[in-house]
């Protein structure tokens, strides 16, 4: 299959300057040229310290000089001026769960023009390797990305027949094998490990414990056969989606334990996975015991353990009937990665969807709603993410989701903001990330609307900056309409699809 490149190499430098992001010489493409940009009377608004009124954002390069009252900020002769009157500037986004597709190379710059300026990819493989070298490089226009392990699975792996050249996952058999996937990993160069569904509990404590020896992060799935508070007392990270969090919380929490231990789960069987978890995930849910769960969930707090509820991936997976096929959003994306959507809804997600099952998922993901807002309320930090590789999950886009999701499950726009912004920069312990003060990364977005009016406001964007270059809004459209004149080129070759139906990218076979 033919890949469509965006903005690399010569290309960048040819449509930069039809955008008007011309750069002096010397200076690489996707960096800010020498020179102060100052944003002006702007309402600024982070979860640190709320709303400001009448501000003044002062940068240059890749760092806010400056940002107070604009009676108090001096902008200097010669700085480019944004006016931000009657417009919101909060900190750039965050997708802190993301999967390279391998069909459109397009993401990093639909992540940067939709505000998303930073990303966590969650299994590893070459393709976010490269955008990540890429962007660093000024090559690209794109987030800052921090890039996981490969997969750590148990055997047989629900990864294996779909990753078949084992490039995204390491199927370990016993803690031998799970510490040596850890040190391997690590020598490779992941910014952490990635945790999955089958691995056994003995594997899983030997990932603990080697990650404990080598200093280095590990998060991801709660596995089938792991407590969610003993992977958080082990040191696990962050929990990825809701599955693994019922069980904890069930008033009938042994009997269900038993009945996942005994559920038989061949290699690759990804659909099989949820057909015969869904009766057992739905019985937890349904014997939610709410002061058990504060117990648990303060436990998981004290231990500083983050969730990436991934809201969008749920309600994608738990109501397949109401995914919108004609959403114009997609004229972003090529007929090949239509293509796997709707070869993946109508495969994999849509088979068996009788009444019943469909009523029961309705309730399903009304309860994850409200498991959410628990989290929340019991002080358990929560951040951002969508699980790209979905179907139907846009690079960038879904994150506007995911934030109305949140809100819709109860947090308030601003907590809602935070766990998009400052929850991800603590968790990456950034202090310079996540918020609109001085010293800070300029990875910042002017909004034309007030985001705690109406969280939707999110994606009513203005401009971007990102590593303090300027996506003002005529260069955003110009970038949009780039895009997609790119992904409507034919590919070379028809393709044809296999993959898994959720947490991991299509594939294309040619």
């Amino acid at each position: 299959m033919q890949r469509r490149t965006i903005l690399t190499g010569t290309a960048l430098g040819v449509a930069g300057a039809a955008l008007g992001l011309t750069r002096p010489a010397g200076a690489r493409a996707g960096q800010p040229a020498r020179g102060l940009l100052a944003v002006r009377g702007v309402t600024v608004i982070d979860a640190a310290r709320g709303v400001r009124r009448d501000q003044t954002v002062l940068i240059r390069d890749d760092r806010i000089l400056d940002a107070d009252s604009a009676q108090r900020v001096p902008v200097p002769p010669g700085t480019r001026v944004v006016d931000g009157r009657g417009k919101y500037l909060i900190p750039g986004l965050a997708d802190m769960h993301t999967h390279a597709t391998g069909i459109d190379d397009t993401d990093p710059e639909l992540y940067v023009v939709n505000g998303v300026t930073t990303t966590r990819e969650m299994s590893g493989g070459a393709e976010a390797r490269s955008w990540q070298r890429q962007v660093a490089a000024g090559e690209r226009l794109g987030p800052r990305w921090t890039v996981g392990s490969k997969i750590i699975d148990g055997t047989p792996s629900l990864w294996e027949g779909i990753d078949t050249d084992n490039d995204l996952h390491i199927a370990v058999a016993d803690p031998a094998q799970a510490r040596a996937a850890v040190r391997q990993e690590h020598a490779a160069g992941a910014a952490f490990i990635k945790t999955y569904t089958r691995l056994s509990r003995t594997a899983f404590l030997a990932v603990a414990e080697e990650c404990r020896r080598l200093g280095l992060p590990f998060l991801g799935h709660v596995p089938d056969f792991v407590e969610l508070t003993e992977a958080s007392d082990r040191g696990l990270r962050t929990v990825e989606h809701l599955f693994g969090i019922w069980y904890d919380t069930s008033a009938d929490e042994q009997r269900l334990r038993r009945a996942v231990a005994a559920v038989p789960i061949g290699p690759g069987e990804y659909n099989g996975w949820f057909n015969r978890m869904h009766p057992l995930e739905y019985a937890a849910a349904c014997t939610y015991d709410r002061r058990r769960a504060e117990r648990v969930f303060r436990r998981v707090a004290r231990n500083g353990t983050y969730v990436t509820p991934t809201l969008v991936l749920h309600e994608t997976n738990d109501l397949p009937e109401q995914i919108d096929r004609h959403d114009p959003r997609n004229r972003y994306f090529s007929a090949d990665m239509i293509g796997f959507w709707d070869w993946a809804v109508d495969n994999l997600y849509l088979p068996g969807r009788t009444p019943a099952r469909i009523a029961e998922s309705r309730e399903l993901f009304r309860r994850r709603l409200s498991l959410t807002a628990d989290l929340a309320a019991a002080g358990v930090p929560l951040m951002t993410g969508t699980d790209l590789g979905t179907s139907y999950l846009m690079p960038g886009f879904s994150l506007h989701d995911e934030l109305a999701l949140l809100v819709r499950a109860g947090l308030k726009p601003l907590e809602a903001l935070g766990a998009a912004t400052l929850n991800p920069a603590r968790y990456l312990r950034r202090s310079d990330q996540g918020v609109v003060a001085r010293g800070a990364l300029a990875d910042l977005v002017l909004l034309d609307a007030d985001p705690l009016h109406d969280i939707r406001n999110t994606a009513r964007i203005d401009s971007v900056v990102v590593r303090g270059r300027l996506l003002d809004r005529a260069a955003r459209v110009h970038l949009l309409a780039d895009i997609e004149a790119r992904v409507k080129q034919p590919s070379a070759t028809p393709a044809t699809y296999r993959g898994c139906a959720c947490h991991g990218p299509a594939r294309a076979v040619v």
